[in-house]
């Protein structure tokens, strides 16, 4: 095998197990000080899923917390969250839930840190740092965002723009399946849906990073991913389950970390920018139609058909790949199905004469569709739009 020259980053410090938001918490004030700023949401202040970390760290230094971060979090929230920072001389930042929250950690900790320019930071290695010490806690099993250099904010009324940076991995990962178990069903499918779609992407990646160790990742995410997402859905308590799908999205974080995603979530990112759809939901709806469209291209289709018996074993690898491929798409459509997902544009209440519009603004995500197996024109996209609707 021929192996092309890559680079590989990674969050350096993964800590996984029951437990593990209370046990790491030591570790936790050692990485970040004495001056924590604590991220999250109001719905698990209200939940309780905070409590026990809060209490540990604060046994042990000072922590403010922050609990005004929102689903597709606005740049006017990262502000508000930097500029507490400041007040409050932070000396580490700690992300804890799901997407939204760890993105504007990853934020915080790099402006704490560097006092650069937000507007200058946008795009791909434009972040110069450093940053503050950084811990990300995730409490769904779907983004990886925990072992992921980039974070994706909400700029103006709808248009989302991300920083991607291997400066803003945080030293430490805390994966505790037991801040999952309260998610519901609906969450879990979506989310299960999105790191599902972070590994087939990572591993269709045509961007020149793709590597053979996020081609491994993938596959390991997938058959954990596979193997446990229904069960996770039907039975919220399967702590087996949920820990499976934790472990599944962190690898499969680390793999689009470094062989980055392309068409599928360039595409959903007007539905939820617009629509106020959520991340996984959006990637669930727009899957299969972007896989169908990538399909016609060989590499893309045979890709497809390498991953298809890892998520579902019964099917027959003795086809061609492209019949395997077809197949492969024809049951992942039946997964988000027999998941209770919604199936269509038009059952999350999108108008079919927003196609155009989402269009428009998918082709501004060049970040993502240089990364897509197949060009994607504005055409094709509205062509994946208006068959999704």
């Amino acid at each position: 095998m021929t192996l092309n020259s890559f680079n590989f980053n990674t969050t350096p410090g993964i800590r996984y197990g029951r437990d593990q938001a209370k046990n790491a918490c030591k570790e936790i004030f050692e990485k970040l000080g004495s001056r924590i700023l604590f991220i999250t949401d109001k719905g698990l202040m209200s939940l309780g899923l905070t409590e026990t970390t809060i209490n540990q760290l604060s046994k042990m230094g000072e922590i403010k917390i922050f609990d005004d971060v929102e689903a597709d979090p606005s740049q006017k929230t990262l502000l508000k969250a930097i500029e507490i920072g400041k007040k409050f001389n932070a000396t580490g930042v700690i992300g804890f839930g799901g997407g939204s929250s760890m993105d504007v950690a990853k934020l915080t900790a790099l402006i704490l840190g560097s006092n650069e320019d937000l507007q200058q930071a946008w795009g791909v290695a434009n972040a110069k740092g450093p940053r503050l010490p950084l811990a990300l806690v995730p409490t769904t099993a779907g983004t990886g965002s925990e072992v992921t250099p980039v974070s994706i904010i909400t700029v103006g009324e709808e248009e989302k723009k991300g920083v991607s940076s291997h400066l803003i991995l945080p030293d430490l990962a805390i994966l505790d399946p037991d801040l999952t178990l309260g998610l519901p069903a609906a969450t879990t499918a979506a989310t299960g849906i999105d790191a599902m779609v972070h590994a087939i992407e990572a591993y269709s990646s045509s961007n020149k990073n793709n590597n053979i160790i996020s081609k491994m990742l993938s596959i390991e995410a997938l058959k954990l991913l596979g193997s446990s997402i229904e069960k996770a859905v039907t039975d919220g308590s399967n702590v087996e389950a949920r820990g499976n799908m934790l472990i599944g999205s962190m690898l499969a974080g680390k793999a689009f970390a470094n062989s980055p995603v392309a068409a599928v979530h360039a595409l959903a990112y007007p539905i939820g920018g617009t629509f106020h759809i959520s991340h996984g939901l959006s990637n669930s709806l727009v899957l299969p139609y972007v896989l169908k469209f990538n399909s016609i291209d060989v590499k893309a289709a045979s890709c497809y058909a390498e991953l298809a018996p890892y998520v579902f074993p019964q099917i027959d690898t003795s086809k061609g790949a492209q019949s395997i491929c077809a197949e492969f798409i024809n049951k992942l459509e039946n997964l988000s199905k027999n998941l209770g997902l919604p199936q269509k544009l038009r059952e999350v209440d999108i108008p079919k004469n927003a196609c155009e519009k989402m269009a428009k603004d998918a082709m501004k995500q060049t970040r993502l569709l240089v990364n897509n197996p197949r060009e994607v024109t504005e055409k094709d996209a509205l062509n994946i739009y208006q068959t999704a609707w």
